[in-house]
């Protein structure tokens, strides 16, 4: 089955930024939108950010999307999630979803049960 790999998690201090990384374990990359989500200890895993096939269209959740972005190169086989001014509430693990989408490249989701693929997910902790 297909399966995401994150990377570039870690300890960070309040008000700094981390970019976290996401590729599939095969080669084809460009049929998917892409998600990313996260989910503390006891808690329930929420939307962070989505991205279309092509790229062209992002959505966030509205108390971050004035801090984190969401971009992807197909050429890389790569998608990235740019947080900045990270909060200690952010202490989480970051998850990114694939689901496999035909012709339409602007679509996106924002539901944790519209995607297919998961990765293990990459520990970010920011302490204060």
């Amino acid at each position: 089955q297909v399966r995401m790999v994150e990377s570039g998690g870690g300890l960070a201090q309040a008000g700094s930024s981390l970019r976290l990384s996401c590729a599939p374990s095969e080669h084809t990359f460009n049929i998917y939108a892409m998600g990313w989500f996260r989910q503390a200890p006891g808690k329930e895993r929420e939307f962070v950010a989505a991205i279309s096939r092509s790229g062209g269209r992002t959505y966030y959740a509205d108390s971050l999307r004035d801090r984190f972005i969401c971009t992807r190169d197909n050429a890389k086989n790569m998608v990235y999630l740019q947080m900045t001014t990270l909060k200690p509430g952010e202490t989480a693990v970051y998850y990114c979803a694939a689901r496999r989408v035909e012709g339409d490249r602007t679509i996106y989701y924002i539901t944790a049960g519209d995607y297919e693929y998961w990765g293990q997910g990459t520990q970010v902790t920011v302490s204060s």
